[in-house]
């Protein structure tokens, strides 16, 4: 039999073991600390400071207290409503043109039995391409005199663009550069839900006669609803925050004409050209909700709970 001492002790061990394994799981979480001071420090407290600055006319030293005078500067200014339009004109058109072209592809790449491989490496190296190398790639494609576009429509006898130096073509440059760089995007996510299809559902229609495209259009096609819905608002999302490639092609100013210039070029020119941070912040602001009641206006659209 055990003696009682001899139980106490056995109890202070388990005990002792039990506190040691409890203590060394706390040493797991310091872990963590970088990442969450990481994250006070270049999320939370720059997202905290632009709010404070949305209220002052500040130039980066000089501070004042203004209230809500940078909103309405903002929301008053010609050049902010212009920037809107330029963003939702060179989203609309690229999500509109990506989308189904890229659900066509992945359709088509998903019909073959072989080169499956091949075919996505292929579509899928624009997206991992910089998109500030691609903005360059494209100024000297759709160069206006040197572009190869042009020397091609000129050869075929076809009208040839001003492109980016033409305030009424530089936003269809900016979209020929973002359907380029975001279809394999599209249509990697695309090909992913046609392969998750179940075969069955193909089987049992083809017994019923159902001919290639009508299994596409009462199968495929619905089965990829919920593709379809996150691929409109990541698209949008992304759209509407639109910065690198329009400040590499036209600048902060959206040159010619502020044509391409988007809601991220006009904060960037009002905040780090014109050190009116203030404005800059107010601008940001608003944004985001636009970005927030788009987002919204897009779930309810594609019958998504938030």
């Amino acid at each position: 039999m055990i003696d009682s001492q001899t139980e106490i002790n056995m109890k202070t061990n388990t005990e002792q073991v039990r506190n040691k394994r409890a203590d060394s799981g706390y040493v797991w979480y310091l872990f963590l600390i970088p990442s969450f001071l990481g994250i006070l420090l270049f999320m939370v407290y720059p997202i905290l400071e632009s709010l404070r600055l949305s209220f002052y006319q500040s130039n980066g030293t000089i501070e004042k207290f203004i209230g809500l005078a940078n909103f309405k500067n903002v929301l008053t200014s010609g050049s902010f409503w212009n920037s809107v339009w330029n963003t939702f004109f060179i989203g609309f058109f690229q999500v509109i043109i990506t989308i189904p072209l890229g659900f066509i592809f992945a359709s088509l790449i998903n019909s073959t039995k072989r080169w499956q491989n091949f075919f996505k490496v292929i579509y899928f190296l624009p997206n991992v391409t910089s998109i500030v190398a691609a903005a360059m790639i494209f100024a000297f494609v759709l160069h206006p005199d040197m572009g190869i576009v042009n020397y091609v429509l000129d050869f075929l006898g076809l009208p040839t663009p001003g492109w980016f130096s033409n305030p009424s073509t530089s936003k269809w440059g900016v979209i020929l550069l973002s359907v380029w760089h975001w279809i394999g995007f599209v249509i990697i996510i695309c090909l992913a839900n046609l392969q998750a299809i179940s075969t069955e559902m193909y089987e049992a229609a083809k017994i019923d006669g159902a001919s290639g495209i009508q299994q596409w259009l009462f199968i495929t096609v619905p089965n990829m609803t919920p593709t379809f819905a996150f691929l409109l608002i990541t698209g949008w999302i992304g759209a509407l925050q639109r910065f690198n490639e329009v400040y590499v092609l036209g600048g902060p100013n959206g040159s010619p004409a502020r044509s391409i210039q988007t809601m991220g070029a006009f904060i960037y020119e009002r905040g780090f050209t014109g050190f009116e941070f203030g404005i800059a912040s107010a601008a940001t602001y608003i944004m985001f909700m636009i970005i927030l009641v788009f987002t919204f206006i897009n779930l309810k659209v594609s019958n998504m709970k938030l």
